[in-house]
């Protein structure tokens, strides 16, 4: 069964399913972010000179890396895993819904684990890096992506002064993100062996803040925070956001949307568990 919330969670991992089956019903449009984290995770593992037999895509999103992937690494099968039962069903089989806290696999089942912007949606990181390596074969390899760091910072600063102006207080619009810093720390506490933290920065033009905010719902990167607002947002508030981003616009009239792509490399340790 998947996970519902719990007292302590930052993200409602109910909405988090729901936009990612409406991000599923749809996909093709915005899934230029993902294609493109996800050719660079996989040119990464044209430079491991190992095979994996048997690897698991840890948030497939319809297959995008698997498409990608077609054999690289020695991969004869590749299950491919998402919380979304649309984006499941649009992947090649075998396939399986579930979510990064509660894998439903048994130890040492992978040679290799794959993630492509799924980790940074998780309640309890730690905990699901345990599982994750403990699913792993002794000296299996991860290999995973996810938006940390400096990920929308404009936008966020964005609505919270445009919250402030026209409701007097500001609430949470924007997800937190991992500071990049402390994610080998949590690799090590995992169990992991030899991690490796790479952080690369992607920058997406827009011509409006309304365009980005259109392509994150459409990734199904929409505000999933527990503590969000329940009501519908002001139109005032709206536009008053996109005023400020848009006010950092270049000599074009476009703006610049950035996300910080950490990459996790790191091993299970040959001994036993």
């Amino acid at each position: 069964m998947l996970g519902s919330a719990h007292p302590l969670d930052l993200f409602d991992r109910r909405a988090l399913r729901r936009f990612r089956e409406r991000a599923a019903r749809h996909w093709g449009g915005a899934d230029f972010l993902v294609a493109d984290v996800a050719e660079r995770l996989a040119d990464r593992l044209d430079d491991v000179q190992r095979r994996f037999p048997v690897a698991l895509d840890l948030g497939c999103r319809g297959g995008v890396l698997a498409r990608l992937l077609n054999g690289r690494g020695g991969i004869e099968t590749l299950v491919q895993m998402d919380p979304a039962d649309g984006f499941a069903r649009r992947a090649p089989a075998p396939r399986v819904v579930a979510e990064a806290e509660l894998l439903p696999f048994k130890p040492a089942a992978f040679d290799l684990i794959l993630s492509v912007l799924d980790l940074h949606h998780v309640n309890d990181l730690p905990g699901a890096l345990v599982q994750i390596r403990r699913a792993l074969k002794p000296d299996g390899l991860l290999l995973a992506a996810l938006f940390a760091g400096e990920t929308l910072t404009g936008l966020r600063r964005a609505w919270m002064e445009a919250e402030l102006v026209e409701q007097g207080g500001a609430g949470s619009r924007v997800s937190p993100f991992a500071d990049p810093r402390d994610l080998g720390a949590l690799l090590q506490r995992a169990g992991f062996a030899a991690p490796v933290i790479d952080s690369d920065a992607l920058e997406v033009s827009y011509d409006s803040a309304f365009n980005l905010m259109r392509d994150l719902r459409a990734m199904g990167e929409g505000n999933a925070l527990v503590e969000r607002a329940r009501n519908f947002t002001r139109r005032a508030t709206m536009l008053r956001a996109v005023e400020f981003y848009d006010a950092g616009a270049d000599a074009t009239g476009r703006i610049t949307a950035r996300f910080e792509v950490v990459t996790l490399t790191a091993w299970a340790p040959l001994e036993t568990r």
